[in-house]
């Protein structure tokens, strides 16, 4: 009941700032709609007052309400089956606010599923007049409903820029809850990009390009699609192959690379190279595949056959040795599943990092999120045409929505020139003919 007449009070605060308050503060110039704790003196108030108000209701109409009276009456000799009177929602905690919404924890009664919370979620959103409301399910039992007042993702975002913080962990955009998007090549070593053209793959991938190139890593790009992608980074690329063969000869020299490593590893007795000195530390790489299909598919004859088979054991082969070597592989496609070869398989499951942009079908999106994490895919389907950048992240079975910074043409020349003294230089690869492939001795 306290709280109840807590709220009730933060509520006619609420009402009597925006009435009297806001009038007084526009004459002398003041915007509130500016200042942050607009959000928490106002809209949290009004949206927690909301919840509670009309979760009973909210819960008898949607199912979520349970009853511990029989649905079952003998009159005479007749079973009479029904529904019964009086349910019980279950118990809903106490809202807590977030950056763009407030987050709120429901104890289950015993028997009850998440299913049907997230049914209700549309629903809900209509009550509570927010945004979105997205369901989880954090432990047996319990269900925690995020509510969103207004969507963090509409607009262009800008990642922060502190990026020289962890080596390998990079700010690319911003996540639904407000926060920095971060991509931690050490935590989860290797990526999957998937969407279809126009999504935000590309702006992703030039994003995470842009921060990375500050740091003292060696960024290493496959674009079969003649390189007009990664060709913007060019200047700070240890290599660039524009082509299959040329991809071929690059994934050689890497793993090559990763077997040297694995030699010094086993000779100072260490499972990893972050378990080496930092002088003896060698320089991790990232390796960028745009377009996977361009690997994959082949023409049908011979050569081109061992080509495609060759790229699909090689970038196997670096995502199952990589991780701890400090080869790391983000991987992007329009659809990354085994009609394109037979090795693609095996490769998506070494893939930890999953992001999905909007995508044609929803095959596709299964194939990205449905082995991790199936809520997600309903989620992705979600994602509207004009959304481009947003993409849904999966690491460890926990998922968020999420937007990337875009990069422009300009940016990406000026930094990667600003950046190419970083550029740690690849062994046995020397510039071809065709100005493809670069890089030089160690």
């Amino acid at each position: 009941m306290f709280l109840v007449w807590l709220f009730t009070a933060l509520l006619i605060l609420a009402v009597l700032t925006q009435r009297w308050w806001e009038p007084w503060a526009a004459a002398r110039g003041f915007n509130l709609n500016a200042w942050p704790w607009r959000w928490w003196l106002l809209g949290y108030p009004r949206l927690a007052a909301r919840m509670w108000w009309t979760w009973r209701r909210l819960a008898h109409l949607n199912n979520l309400a349970v009853s511990f009276n029989s649905h079952h009456r003998v009159i005479g000799t007749t079973v009479v089956q029904g529904t019964a009177l009086r349910p019980r929602p279950p118990r809903l905690g106490i809202p807590k606010p977030t950056r763009t919404g407030a987050r709120v924890q429901v104890v289950l009664h015993p028997g009850q599923t998440p299913a049907p919370f997230m049914a209700a979620a549309q629903a809900m959103e209509h009550t509570w007049r927010v945004h979105a409301v997205r369901v989880t399910s954090p432990e047996r039992g319990r269900v925690l409903l995020t509510a969103s007042a207004q969507d963090p993702l509409t607009g262009l975002v800008a990642a922060s820029a502190a990026s020289k913080e962890r080596l390998l962990a990079v700010p690319v955009g911003k996540v639904e809850e407000g926060g920095d998007w971060l991509i931690d090549l050490r935590r989860t070593p290797h990526w999957l990009v998937t969407g279809a053209t126009r999504s935000g793959k590309s702006t992703l991938l030039a994003a995470l390009i842009y921060r990375l190139s500050e740091q003292p890593v060696g960024l290493v790009g496959i674009d079969c699609k003649g390189g007009m992608e990664l060709g913007l980074f060019e200047p700070r690329l240890s290599a660039l192959a524009v082509d299959r063969s040329e991809a071929i000869k690059v994934l050689s020299v890497l793993l090559s690379e990763v077997r040297a490593r694995m030699a010094t590893c086993r000779a100072a007795g260490v499972r990893s190279i972050w378990d080496l000195p930092e002088a003896e530390r060698p320089i991790p790489f990232v390796v960028i595949v745009d377009e996977l299909a361009e690997l994959y598919l082949n023409e049908g004859n011979k050569e081109s056959r061992e080509e495609s088979e060759q790229c699909g054991t090689l970038l196997l082969r670096l995502a199952q040795l990589g991780a701890a070597l400090g080869v790391h592989l983000i991987i992007a496609g329009q659809r990354v599943g085994s009609d394109l070869g037979v090795r693609v398989t095996a490769l998506r499951a070494q893939l930890g990092g999953r992001i999905a942009h909007r995508a044609h079908d929803e095959a596709t999106a299964e194939m990205t999120l449905g082995d991790i994490n199936p809520d997600a895919v309903t989620v992705a389907m979600t994602i509207a045409d004009h959304e481009q950048g947003v993409a849904v992240i999966s690491t460890g079975g926990r998922w968020t929505r999420a937007r990337s910074s875009p990069v422009t043409p300009e940016q990406a020349a000026e930094e990667s020139l600003r950046t190419a003294h970083l550029v740690p230089l690849l062994p046995a690869i020397h510039e071809n003919q065709s100005g493809g492939t670069k890089g030089k001795e160690l």
